[in-house]
């Protein structure tokens, strides 16, 4: 069975009722789900692409136990494995204004945040997603259609133990550019939550701060509706480096200088700093398995999340790969091709 969705029938969630708040709370009450998830059934949906400006239609496939998280390039077909990209950390090419993945082939595919944000959310581990162009959709500008698609799909438990990393240390990155310091960092925790702050001279957006101990209800309510976001000063320069191309009010919120331009204004006060966790999320999840760690980031975006991982991966004393649902007896399982994304750094 494969359902087809377009962008029309994507509902709404409601808005939340409550707040996770913005106290820093490493420990985390909930429990790492103990067993990898895929999908029960394959689901279609057409876009846009964001900074393509080109229609496109993705396919979520369910995948086997420890195949991981992987898009393939089916207006590449002719190409077989070349046209398969593995969604991990090394694999990013190109950060600026999106994450993009690229293969060793040369095939790539770009504006993927939001999407693996929703899969993260939704613990799904394992996987195949068709698509035929070079850009995820970009929906409404959020997580939040990805999530209805996943619900439809109806995620089921397979046999095979859930693999987390484990964060054993702190680590840490920082740069500076010309309106100050930023900064991320990971430290260890007995769940995944982040604490994230931006600050713009734009006073409109001006300083956010947010705090989310990340469970799917928690980001269904709290993170996934919040949408990406533009400055209208920037929009002719954008297009003329051939991004934004599909960008409106439909699918990203636009601050001119006398406010939101959209005309339904925002979906909450800060829903500037909430999209900003919400790409976070999306981003840290191509370390190839959940993270198990708190993590501090200061006007972080794209780029510092990937610099992040790769600093991770780069000090073997500070992580370990660990399967809190098995038992001392259970041989682990072994994911090849994540795996070794996270052992080659």
């Amino acid at each position: 069975m494969m359902l087809n969705i377009t962008p029309n029938t994507v509902p709404t969630p409601a808005a939340p009722s409550v707040a996770i708040g913005d106290k820093m709370m490493h420990p985390v009450g909930r429990l790492p789900s103990a067993y990898q998830r895929t999908i029960s059934t394959e689901i279609s949906v057409s876009g846009i692409g964001l900074h393509s400006g080109k229609s496109v239609t993705m396919r979520l496939c369910p995948a086997g136990e420890n195949a991981g998280i992987t898009f393939i390039r089916t207006d590449l077909a002719q190409r077989g494995d070349a046209a398969v990209i593995a969604a991990t950390w090394n694999n990013v090419q190109n950060t600026t204004l999106c994450s993009q993945i690229q293969n060793p082939s040369g095939a790539s595919v770009s504006t993927i945040e939001h999407l693996m944000a929703a899969l993260a959310a939704m613990e799904i581990d394992n996987i195949a997603i068709e698509i035929d162009g070079p850009e995820v959709p970009i929906m409404d500008g959020s997580a939040a259609p990805f999530l209805f698609l996943l619900e439809c799909a109806s995620p089921v438990e397979q046999s095979a133990w859930r693999k987390y990393i484990q964060i054993l240390k702190p680590v840490g990155v920082a740069e500076k550019n010309g309106i100050g310091y930023k900064h991320a960092t990971l430290n260890p925790s007995s769940g995944f939550s982040i604490d994230l702050d931006i600050d713009f001279p734009n006073t409109i957006i001006g300083k956010q701060r947010y705090h989310a101990i990340i469970t799917p209800t928690s980001f269904k309510n709290e993170i996934s509706r919040a949408r990406t976001f533009g400055f209208m000063h920037e929009v002719e320069q954008m297009r003329a480096n051939g991004l934004g191309l599909g960008g409106s009010l439909e699918n990203s919120i636009v601050v001119g200088d006398a406010g939101v331009l959209n005309p339904d204004g925002l979906r909450y006060n800060d829903e500037f700093v909430r999209h900003k966790l919400l790409d976070c999320v999306g981003d840290l999840y191509l370390a190839g398995f959940p993270i198990l760690g708190h993590v501090e980031a200061h006007r972080t975006g794209h780029g510092l999340n990937n610099q992040l991982l790769r600093a991770l991966f780069s000090d073997s004393s500070a992580w370990q790969i660990t399967q809190p649902g098995a038992t001392q007896n259970s041989a682990p399982e072994q994911n090849n091709m994540v795996e070794s994304a996270a052992l080659s750094a």
